[in-house]
């Protein structure tokens, strides 16, 4: 049986430095860059915008300025969602709460613990 490693055959062949079985281990003990949404809180600042636009007339509030995954984004606009009991969606980075709620979003936000602003 053959126990040669991709990542040997690989690295001989680019002339690549080949990582440890440490540096693998702390790497995957790090959070992501990207990171989950409770992370984030207090960091850095959202934006919450009303938008009429191509919605057929109807009011959308807007959440934009997130940087994490859509599955801490989405926990978060699930939060928000039962807490105003609306409907909405969270995707790319931007959470999408169905009506005019720039106010109640706002607080609800403050209250999870992050800075918020409407604009």
């Amino acid at each position: 049986m053959n126990t040669t490693d991709w990542k040997d055959v690989l690295g001989k062949a680019f002339d690549l430095p080949v990582p440890e079985e440490s540096d693998n281990q702390n790497a995957e003990q790090q959070p992501a860059a990207q990171g989950d949404a409770v992370a984030q809180q207090g960091k850095t600042r959202l934006d919450i915008v009303l938008e009429r636009k191509g919605r057929g007339g109807k009011q959308a509030t807007i959440v934009t300025g997130f940087a994490c995954d859509d599955e801490a984004l989405k926990q978060v606009a699930s939060r928000l969602k039962r807490s105003l009991g609306v409907g909405g969606s969270a995707r790319g980075g931007e959470i999408l709460i169905q009506g005019d709620f720039r106010q109640r979003v706002l607080d609800e936000l403050v209250t999870m613990g992050f800075k918020a602003r409407i604009i």
